[in-house]
């Protein structure tokens, strides 16, 4: 089967879950390769690789490679394109990964997808356009695939690989030179999972009331072991931090599950949250255009609803 290029997802050696999910959806669709470009490759890391299928592992080790913005991870795939000819290249969905895949294309002459939520035989992508008004399904026609694939859209599952390293020797231009990071800062993690990664979403609205509580939607979150998200009729009247804000103008997410709880459903928010597999709508209005949306639905106080919901889960636990 033709190979696959996966560009690894990492933060300080560690694999994130997006590039599991990556590998499993290339298994399906040939011989996945993974691409780990900077210095830090661990033996755990190559472990973790190759128990969900990577057949081999590109390894870019040099410090340049992440001493720049963005350019200098685009030119090395595209040479490692040039090398090896694979069927089609896979990254994230995440602000940085959705630059790199425009870059490639470009540098490889090819076509790119952004934003997928499946991929099927012959690369064929599903998509949700125009603020998720439309499902539409798309393919490159030109070059090699490069495709943007949302974090949560494949279950990922182990299939073990021989994790064969290869290390690569990368070339870069000047031009890749021209914008150099000179500081990291490093945000605090909780115990919550990152909101885009997170396959259990429980969001609030303007149903919620006030900041305080929030502590209502947190405490299901917590009990499911979920992210929070928000609105933005929630973040933007301050009641949560809008880094949390998920729509159109916030984060697109696509977990397995996503409740919502006082909210509308507007257009906006439906944007981002649409792909979710399975959504659980909470409102007390049954005229609600959440509900349109939901796959289960509960007409009733978010404030009667939620407590006793989480009290049911932490019971089952």
């Amino acid at each position: 089967m033709s190979e696959i290029l996966v560009l690894v997802e990492q933060v300080e050696g560690e694999v994130k879950k997006v590039t599991l999910e990556l590998l499993t959806l290339a298994r399906s669709l040939g011989t996945p390769a993974a691409v780990w470009l900077g210095p830090g490759i661990t033996a755990d890391a190559k472990a973790k690789l190759a128990e969900y299928g990577a057949e081999k592992i590109y390894v870019g080790g040099s410090e340049e490679l992440v001493q720049y913005v963005v350019a200098p991870k685009a030119e090395a795939l595209a040479q490692l394109v040039a090398d090896k000819a694979p069927a089609a290249v896979l990254v994230a969905a995440t602000a940085e990964g959705k630059e790199i895949a425009g870059r490639l294309a470009v540098k490889t002459d090819s076509g790119v997808i952004t934003d997928a939520v499946g991929l099927g035989e012959g690369f064929v992508a599903d998509q949700s356009i125009f603020g998720g008004g439309v499902n539409v399904r798309a393919k490159v026609r030109r070059g090699t695939p490069i495709v943007a694939v949302r974090p949560n859209s494949t279950a990922p599952a182990p299939s073990a690989g021989a994790g064969a390293e290869e290390e690569i020797s990368v070339t870069l231009s000047e031009a890749a030179k021209a914008a150099r990071v000179v500081e990291r800062v490093k945000q605090e993690k909780g115990a919550r999972p990152e909101l885009t990664e997170a396959a259990i979403v429980v969001s609030g609205g303007r149903g919620v009331g006030s900041a305080e509580n929030f502590s209502v939607i947190e405490g299901l979150a917590d009990a499911l072991g979920a992210a929070v998200g928000a609105s933005r009729a929630a973040t933007d009247a301050g009641w949560y931090p809008h880094q949390f804000q998920v729509g159109q103008t916030g984060k697109t997410v696509s977990p397995q599950l996503y409740i919502a709880a006082g909210i509308s459903g507007a257009i906006q928010h439906r944007a981002g949250m649409q792909t979710a597999k399975t959504i659980v709508a909470i409102n007390k209005d049954p005229e609600a255009p959440i509900f349109e949306l939901a796959d289960y639905g509960v007409v009733g106080d978010l404030h009667q609803v939620v407590p006793q919901l989480t009290e049911e889960i932490k019971k089952r636990k």
